[in-house]
């Protein structure tokens, strides 16, 4: 039982290392933003959904501007 618990820990251990020198390589080259951005241009169904988004915050706004009136 303790060699298959040392050997557990050690490939968590591996793992973990593996991930950090993942995280630490990904950190020093372009931010994700970076990576994303112009990701959406020229698409039809990403501009429908801003235009959606923009009408219901809008309303939202409407709303709250009426409810304040009363």
């Amino acid at each position: 039982m303790p060699e298959q618990l040392e050997e557990r820990v050690a490939l968590l251990e591996a793992e973990v290392a593996r991930l950090k020198r993942k995280v630490e390589s990904e950190t020093s080259v372009t931010p994700w933003w970076e990576k994303i951005a112009g990701t959406f241009a020229n698409n039809s169904a990403y501009d429908e959904a801003m235009r959606l988004g923009r009408e219901y915050r809008e309303s939202l706004r409407s709303n709250s501007i009426e409810l304040s009136d009363d």
